[in-house]
């Protein structure tokens, strides 16, 4: 059953001079905030492996953060942003990424019932000479929705990855209320970052320095990745009044074998860095029951968890999918998800998340709060980052009032871990 939440619950103020414009000179540098037992620690996020138990699974998410958000001029002059969602034609990042002279995305366009059936120049302001040499046009082949699939061409045989290199920009968060800028092309990204593809990066990993990670690997604990590739839908507030009206956008991942098979083996606690590891990992779960029911993975619905009850262990639901990529002698799973985790939903693999600043009414506030039923929201302020308490609720949210703040909340007891 689909949960009746209405956002406005999900909502608190959030001045702009309590953002963040630009990250510390030190990626370790930020605050670390941890909800334990009720109440809220601040410390440094170098701090962070002594939270992390000896004996955990850390979950990372190395997709790569592409230059998506384009911009071009009609013959008339008038200005059109677009804004690069997933590839339509090729489908496979990879091969999408090598092609060399034309390709189809699904987008945002803004400004789009101003775009006709022109075909659209890339705007050069600078007149720089690698921009005209590639000489990137758009036509809009069709609006599907809110989104409109574009073909993009262009002239000096550049692989595509290229292209948006030189011609693109990095889409950094809205709320940040300033333009991208040279620095944000090293800082907007993790140090573990491999497969290109988001529009958005997975902004809990930012803060990870090599430092950091040796620390956390010292004392024993097992790190692994996933690669869900992040839409724009990340960064987007919930805009209909119940949250059972707002639409998730799909999000491509890809998981190995080999992970798939520590999940079911582990005996410890399974640590996610950022929400969208969580929503990966959580996924595993549904997929595996397509497996079971169905013979096949099959991406997972928006309101999949919440449409029945589901009497499949996560070890029978887990190992349904290591059956099924070895019978087909796969070493990866891929496949897609549109999950949304709100107040109800039952946690049956992350143990502890690592996450970031969120928005106000925002699908990301909702993973973290973990409510039994709705509630009003209460709003306590703090020199240093806002406390949001909720009610039927085990514990308290924190937010941090600085956009490169972290927390660690640790999920509630309602979560069905593997034993």
């Amino acid at each position: 059953m689909i949960p009746e939440i209405h956002i406005e619950d999900f909502n608190y103020p959030l001045p702009d001079e309590r953002i963040a414009k630009y990250p510390l000179a030190s990626r370790d540098s930020s605050k670390l905030l941890l909800y334990r037992n009720g109440s809220v620690e601040e410390h440094k996020f170098t701090e962070i492996s002594g939270f992390i138990p000896d004996d955990a699974l850390m979950v990372f998410n190395d997709t790569k953060v592409v230059p998506a958000r384009l911009h071009f001029q009609r013959p008339t002059g008038a200005h059109i942003e677009i804004f690069c969602l997933e590839p339509v034609q090729p489908e496979e990042y990879v091969s999408m990424f090598a092609v060399t002279d034309s390709c189809r995305w699904k987008c945002i366009v803004g400004n789009v019932k101003r775009w006709k059936n022109d075909t659209l120049s890339l705007y050069n302001p600078l007149e720089d000479n690698r921009i005209s040499e590639m000489n990137l046009r758009a036509d809009l082949v069709e609006r599907v929705g809110e989104t409109s699939i574009v073909e993009f061409t262009w002239d000096n045989g550049a692989p595509f990855s290229q292209v948006l290199e030189v011609c693109g920009s990095v889409p950094i968060p809205p709320y940040l209320n300033r333009n991208t800028e040279e620095v944000d092309l090293e800082r907007y990204q993790t140090l573990y970052a491999r497969f290109r593809g988001s529009v958005a990066a997975p902004t809990a990993g930012l803060h990870f320095t090599e430092k950091v990670l040796d620390a956390i690997r010292a004392k024993g604990v097992s790190t692994e990745t996933v690669c869900l590739h992040v839409g724009a839908g990340t960064f987007l507030p919930v805009k209909s009044s119940l949250v059972a009206e707002h639409t998730m956008h799909r999000e491509p991942f890809v998981v190995t074998l080999s992970l798939l098979e520590k999940l079911i083996a582990r005996k410890g606690k399974v640590a996610a860095v950022g929400t969208t590891s969580v929503r990966t990992l959580e996924s595993l779960y549904y997929v595996g029951v397509s497996c079971i029911e169905k013979g096949h993975p099959e991406d997972v619905g928006q309101w999949d968890p919440y449409s029945r009850e589901y009497a499949y262990s996560t070890e029978e639901s887990l190992g349904a999918i290591v059956k099924y990529l070895k019978t087909n002698g796969l070493e990866e799973l891929k496949v897609g998800t549109r999950i949304i985790i709100v107040p109800g939903f039952s946690f049956r693999i992350v143990d502890i998340l690592v996450t970031n600043f969120h928005q106000p009414q925002s699908t990301l506030l909702l993973l973290i709060s973990h409510l039994k039923s709705t509630g009003e929201v209460t709003i306590k302020r703090h020199p240093h980052f806002t406390v949001i308490s909720i009610p039927n609720s085990r514990h308290t949210l924190t937010t941090s009032s600085i956009s490169f703040g972290v927390l660690i909340n640790k999920l509630p007891e309602g979560s069905t871990p593997i034993s």
